[in-house]
């Protein structure tokens, strides 16, 4: 049988935290059955042809029974699939993954355990907590909170774990925090012992409370904390004062939208992660093929003829390399043609073709690429610029001025994606974004479009741009520009967004 199902543990949340090997996997398994608490952001990593099946389950609901998911994997793996199977921490910490592993080997199913990172250790270490700490504890108890400690036959001794020394974390016990914390007090552990309470350990929305065992339910109540939650009794918690790290980040907790398309989200997203800050891609852009090639190819094929290529985007180099390949030539056809990108991106992207531009202007924007091509000269010379369907006329026309002859062909289009009005509805709607990002004037024009011009969700939402010129479309959109990049890169966008919140 072909079919096997791995047991992966996704993690505590931050989907940077999979393994090297659970996320290998996931890229290429042909179902994905997964629980409520696994990031979306690392769903986006599975195949987008695979077969997506969520069976989460949370206190007083559940998508699908524990047997009927045993089944499920059971089935799925009997058709010759490969299933990842997420679950959020590591599968045999809390996460039932034995129950799952029995009922496959009792199948006989061939499966594989992938450990994930518990966020039993995680959530305290994104809280600047370590569970161990020389001096101070060297050992630490996971126990499951669950049970509430007042019934009849509870399985958890509480009144030993309460003497046991050392750290002591609760998983999956909000709903008993009151009871937990004070079977631990009549216990024997002192009242005063440091406690803390972290939900969404690893998320950017991520929020941690302190206090003692006497007082952390009532201060958790008041800071209207909820699940899931993780809880950390003893000494090491007042170590967050110091090595507090993560909520310490300049763009902590901040909701920000990313308009780039889909292809291009991640690199932003990315690095405002790194910030701290929580992306939300609302991709406004997608880049499709010209209508007719035959301009394009008409271009390519008497490439020999240009003094100049004018390339303004990563995509605009993509789409002609792209096309060059089709036509069975390669960057050799560039030989006695000199290449200017508009920024360092571009730059960027023509070395992944062997091509090292021979103009990057000071300034990353039309008016500056015709500005350094009138000082080196291009009276009567002819220049390719290939380009999107959109593109401003500054270029072309700032270039024709000086006496070159310019062939604008459409080297790409961009259009809206399909799900981008829903997505957008879900993100302005229903969500409280702090803050939307745009990297281009067509991010501008297009999320324009999908809300049919209507600015009324957008009005009052701070934005970013890229530059002036972007800034300048979103103003004339009726948004409100709060941040304007000094450089016209997606790095100094997110400096400029940084020094802002800073």
């Amino acid at each position: 049988m072909a079919g096997k199902v791995y047991l992966i543990g996704a993690g505590p949340g931050d989907p940077g935290l999979i393994t090297v090997r659970g996320l290998g996997i996931l890229q290429r398994a042909d179902v994905v059955v997964h629980d409520r608490l696994v990031d979306s952001r690392l769903l986006e990593q599975a195949a987008s042809e695979a077969e997506m099946v969520y069976v989460g389950k949370g206190r007083g609901r559940r998508a699908m029974e524990q047997e009927a998911i045993s089944d499920l994997l059971v089935g799925r793996a009997s058709q010759d699939r490969v299933v990842a199977r997420l679950k959020g921490g590591d599968p045999f910490v809390f996460g039932r993954g034995g129950e799952e592993a029995l009922a496959l080997a009792k199948a006989g199913v061939p499966f594989e355990v992938v450990p994930g990172v518990t966020s039993a250790v995680a959530a305290p270490a994104y809280a600047g907590i370590p569970v161990t700490h020389r001096g101070m504890a060297t050992s630490f108890t996971v126990v499951s909170g669950s049970e509430d400690p007042s019934k009849d036959g509870s399985s958890v001794d509480w009144a030993r774990l309460a003497k046991a020394g050392g750290t002591l974390v609760v998983l999956m016990g909000w709903s008993s925090l009151e009871p937990i914390t004070e079977a631990l007090a009549l216990g024997g552990m002192d009242r005063d012992t440091p406690a803390a309470l972290v939900q969404w350990g690893t998320e950017p929305h991520q929020r941690s409370v302190t206090g003692t065992l006497g007082n952390i339910a009532a201060r958790a109540r008041d800071a209207g904390l909820a699940p899931p939650v993780a809880m950390v009794f003893g000494p090491v918690v007042e170590l967050r004062r110091e090595i507090r790290w993560s909520e310490a980040r300049p763009l902590f907790g901040k909701r920000i939208i990313v308009t780039r398309s889909r292809s291009q989200a991640s690199v932003l997203s990315n690095m405002l992660a790194e910030a701290g800050a929580y992306p939300m891609e609302l991709p406004t852009i997608r880049t499709v093929p010209p209508e007719d090639y035959s301009e394009l190819d008409r271009a390519i094929r008497s490439l020999s003829g240009y003094d100049w290529a004018v390339l303004t985007s990563a995509n605009g180099v993509d789409a002609l390399f792209g096309r060059m390949t089709a036509l069975g030539l390669d960057s050799r056809a560039l030989g006695g043609v000199k290449v200017a990108a508009i920024g360092p991106a571009t730059a960027q992207a023509l070395t992944r073709y062997g091509i090292r531009a021979d103009l990057v202007p000071g300034q990353y924007v039309a008016e500056s690429v015709v500005a350094e091509m009138e000082r080196r000269g291009v009276t009567g010379a002819r220049v390719l610029l290939a380009r999107a369907d959109i593109g401003r006329k500054a270029l072309p026309e700032g270039l024709s001025r000086l006496g070159a002859a310019v062939d604008d062909v459409t080297a790409y289009r961009t259009v809206a994606p399909e799900d981008a009005r829903q997505r957008a509805d879900e993100l302005l709607a229903k969500d409280t974004p702090d803050l939307i990002t745009f990297t281009s004037s067509s991010t501008v024009t297009n999320l324009m479009a999908l809300l049919d011009g209507d600015t009324s969700l957008v009005r009052e939402l701070p934005s970013a741009c890229i530059g002036p010129i972007t800034a300048d479309t979103a103003r004339e959109r009726g948004l409100r520009v709060e941040i304007e990049a000094q450089e016209y890169t997606v790095p100094g966008l997110v400096r400029a967004i940084t020094e802002h919140y800073s």
